[in-house]
């Protein structure tokens, strides 16, 4: 009898670089990070929060080019000046004329108010230029000194204020330029040190536990049971009379992340409570790895996407803090510009019915702190594997 022969052939292996059919990369290079940004891409606010929020970080690093003037500048007999509409097309000669500019101002005393107003002078045409050399020279980035503005008067004696002047006569653009740089960088710097107390604090608590972790654990729960607004008042208020904008500057952001850091000092001390039980950590115990290596080098790269969403999520709270104790006068003061000291000028009813421009600057918090937001839910959710 004929005996069958079976022929098991074993089926073809996968290749281990398998191309992913949506993205067209291979599995092998599909690490982690690129997974996160894949997931990331595809949060559209997210995406467009961190185009805002690029721009914004750009206007606050080039803010003396892309300010027409200096932050201190001012002119008394343009007190209150309205806004000027730019123009690009003038048919007042009858032909069409090419060119940037603005209509001068018409002004005029109110006998009963005693109030200085102004008309648009549609008779004067006060032409503006690209990259125009100002009267007012800057270092750049301290490097080399310059008079370079992206827009200004041909004329420099000639009135120019796209978005309206202040009580001074101070040119709000160039002011809120400037402020970018102070309250977008007291953001940064202060949830920088915030996560350097909450990560090492939140750390140790939970991978030493026992009396380390009870202590630390009564700290967290002193700070987070006190008023956060009357202890930023408080503290702020605190600081000394004589010291310059420098030193008050760096007092309200060590202020500011004293205060931050607790939330995020219990979120690691949960992780590192759980991570502590996985094999992968006792391994790396028996293999002779001391305790920072392990914390640095095992237990914190496995949730480092959700640091960085949490990194992310905590600027937009540092910044309307600083605006907060600045427009109650206990942040930051004259001369240096923030936007929560350029809303102080918005205090007065009357001020804003009658120069409601000086809002301007909230509207810039209000944008800033959304696109920071957007781009803070759109890495959390990219770095949750449950959600990708």
């Amino acid at each position: 009898m004929a005996q069958s022969l079976s022929t098991n052939v074993p089926e073809p292996a996968a290749p281990e670089n398998a191309a992913d059919p949506e993205s067209g990369e291979t599995t092998s290079s599909a690490n982690q990070w690129r997974l996160v940004w894949r997931a990331f891409l595809k949060h559209r606010l997210a995406v467009v929060g961190l185009l805002v929020t690029a721009v914004i970080y750009l206007i606050a690093a080039f803010a003396e080019i892309l300010a027409p003037y200096p932050a201190t500048r001012f002119d008394a007999d343009y007190a209150y000046a309205p806004p000027q509409r730019v123009h690009v097309l003038d048919r007042s000669q009858g032909d069409w004329d090419w060119g940037l500019y603005v209509h001068g101002y018409k002004t005029s005393m109110d006998p009963v108010r005693l109030k200085v107003t102004y008309e648009v002078d549609a008779s004067t045409k006060i032409p503006l230029r690209l990259f125009d050399r100002g009267s007012d020279s800057y270092r750049f980035l301290g490097l080399f000194q310059t008079n370079l503005h992206v827009i200004g008067p041909v004329d420099n004696a000639q009135p120019m204020y796209l978005l309206g002047a202040d009580r001074n006569g101070r040119d709000l653009l160039s002011r809120l330029i400037h402020g970018t740089r102070v309250s977008m960088s007291i953001g940064l710097i202060g949830v920088a040190l915030a996560f350097v107390l909450g990560v090492s604090l939140g750390g140790v608590s939970g991978f030493f536990g026992g009396r380390t972790d009870t202590l630390i654990q009564r700290l967290v729960e002193f700070f987070m049971s006190v008023p956060t607004l009357p202890l930023w008042m408080g503290l702020a208020a605190a600081l000394p009379s004589g010291w310059g904008p420098l030193k008050r500057y760096f007092a309200i952001t060590v202020i500011l992340a004293i205060l931050a850091w607790t939330s995020l000092a219990r979120v690691t001390r949960g992780r590192f409570l759980s991570l502590r039980e996985e094999q992968f950590v006792s391994a790396a115990q028996l293999d002779g790895n001391r305790a920072p290596r392990l914390i640095f080098r095992h237990m914190l790269p496995s949730f480092t996407s959700y640091l960085i969403a949490s990194l992310t999520l905590s600027i937009p709270g540092m910044i309307l803090a600083e605006t907060s104790l600045s427009f109650l006068g206990l942040g930051l003061q004259a001369p240096v510009v923030s936007w929560g000291v350029l809303l102080q000028e918005a205090q007065n009813v009357r001020v804003v019915a009658t120069a409601p421009w000086l809002m301007i600057p909230g509207v810039a918090v209000v944008v800033a702190v959304l696109a920071l937001n957007f781009v803070g839910d759109g890495l959390r959710d990219a770095a949750d594997p449950y959600k990708r």
